[in-house]
């Protein structure tokens, strides 16, 4: 055991599983009884992202009570299958405990790597031979369709990189958004629908890859962006409100100046 590192508490889990066996009992919470994995799913998303927000605030408060979230979810949802003996929560913890062993033998076993790229080749081989995970039609199949369309597209294009399929030069990249913005461009000016929503997602897509090649995760990025905005409109929000004027159109003027003024401060 190292100096960081303490001793854990097995009656901890313990405590959060028989809290979780409670709330599932006739003598429950009749609002946890009716829920299943479906119904849960949305829940377990929202406080993966919350958990994000926290991190990125870097906030270790608010970082332990959103990873308690997520503890709670992920063992609410295996009790569930507990109860329709699809499997065990102790076979939850197990399997991914044999898991993280397996797919780490440069730490538990004799494997040498040189370098975190050998590491994810080995990682991926073991999904594939060990685990049986091979893509049944192509290698972009095991990128999973129901993740978020952003990360979703990020993977696709991290996973044809690694087999080649990328761009040489970074110049090419920025071309490549340039190309896009004038092709949603002209599909505007064409008063084309159809053409245009397919233009917008080839632009977002092309933007996705040029955080990629700026080794940049293009969620992390607008999770960024998005906290700034709503930082930076919050204090227009409060400059309007001490001026005695309305948030509309015709005060557009004097919220682009405030706007202004939160870029500099925010």
């Amino acid at each position: 055991m190292n100096d960081t590192q303490k001793e854990f508490e097995p009656h901890t889990f313990k405590a959060l599983y028989d809290a979780i066996v409670k709330l599932r009992s006739p003598q429950g919470c009749p609002w946890d009884r009716e829920q299943n994995p479906q119904s849960l799913r949305g829940d377990l998303i929202e406080e993966v992202f919350e958990c994000v927000e926290a991190i990125d605030q870097r906030q270790p408060e608010h970082i332990k009570e959103e990873l308690g979230d997520i503890f709670l979810l992920a063992t609410m949802i295996s009790y569930m299958h507990e109860q329709e003996g699809d499997f065990s929560v102790e076979q939850v913890l197990a399997a991914v405990t044999e898991k993280i062993i397996r797919r780490h033998p440069h730490v538990f076993g004799t494997l040498k790597v040189k370098d975190s790229a050998e590491v994810l080749e080995n990682w991926a081989r073991d999904k594939v031979f060990k685990e049986g995970r091979a893509p049944k039609d192509g290698l972009l199949d095991t990128v999973p369709r129901g993740i978020p369309p952003l990360q979703r597209a990020y993977k696709l294009q991290q996973k044809a990189a690694q087999a080649g399929f990328d761009w040489t030069c970074i110049e090419d990249v920025f071309d490549k958004v340039q190309e896009e913005l004038q092709e949603l461009k002209a599909a505007l000016e064409a008063a084309d629908s159809e053409a245009l929503e397919a233009e917008a997602g080839d632009l977002i897509f092309a933007a996705v890859n040029l955080c990629r090649c700026l080794h940049k995760d293009p969620a992390v990025a607008l999770q960024g962006t998005s906290a700034r905005f709503s930082a930076r409109f919050a204090f227009i929000e409060k400059k309007m409100k001490e001026a005695g004027k309305d948030l509309n159109a015709e005060n557009s003027a004097l919220m682009q100046e405030y706007w202004e003024q939160a870029k500099g401060a925010l």
